[in-house]
């Protein structure tokens, strides 16, 4: 036995959402800091940004514009900033002019199957590049199944999942559960099933509320 603590982390998030890998390349990025004293146990959550997408999706800066009331010229620089702050964090923001924003209520479907067969964070960071570094669209079910392939995991049974939609149900409970406890918008991360930190907060932030909950299990002790 190692003697270490173990700190659960659930994290609600979406494939669309660059402010989620953001986020927690943040928070991995702090992980050493610690590693002598906690093992972490990282759980992803489905929320979907965009429930009610068309099966094309939409053009991602048209969709922000119209979503959010930006400009083109603000949508630009927050692109910009993102690829900056990837760069940081040795992950690939590849924006282009013709790329579309999905729907991904299958790929949560496949998350939540990879739960099960213990491959849950390799195909999120894998569906977070497929996308964000490859602009691959991650509705398509021959697109997810490529990753799964990559992954090394079970094509066939994937396709099973998908055809047979054996998890939507368990991941619409899901998604209803987290927003009726106050996830409006995510990422959203709770620390030892209590703590709930919204945003993508910078290193320094989640350093310092992982220190404070290791004072806060001795206190317990």
């Amino acid at each position: 036995m190692s003697g270490k603590q173990t700190l659960r982390i659930d994290i609600i998030s979406d494939i669309m959402c660059p402010w989620c890998i953001v986020g927690y390349k943040r928070l991995e990025s702090v992980f050493p800091q610690f590693e002598d004293q906690l093992e972490f146990d990282v759980h992803w959550h489905p929320f979907e940004l965009n429930p009610q997408m068309a099966p094309e999706g939409e053009n991602l800066s048209e969709h922000i514009m119209r979503k959010y009331g930006s400009t083109k010229e603000q949508g630009a620089e927050n692109r910009a900033r993102l690829k900056a702050f990837g760069e940081e964090l040795g992950f690939a923001f590849n924006y282009s002019d013709d790329m579309r924003i999905y729907n991904t209520f299958k790929a949560h479907q496949l998350l939540r199957w990879a739960q099960d067969v213990g491959n849950q964070h390799e195909l999120k960071m894998a569906l977070f590049e497929a996308f964000f570094t490859h602009g691959k669209d991650v509705s398509d079910e021959a697109v997810l199944l490529d990753v799964i392939g990559q992954l090394g995991l079970d094509v066939a049974e994937a396709g099973n999942v998908l055809k047979d939609e054996r998890f939507a149900k368990a991941v619409r409970q899901e998604e209803q559960f987290w927003m009726q406890n106050g996830v409006q918008g995510v990422p959203a991360v709770v620390f030892d099933q209590k703590y709930l930190v919204t945003g993508a907060h910078n290193p320094e932030g989640y350093s310092e509320m992982i220190s404070k909950l290791i004072d806060m299990k001795k206190e317990e002790l």
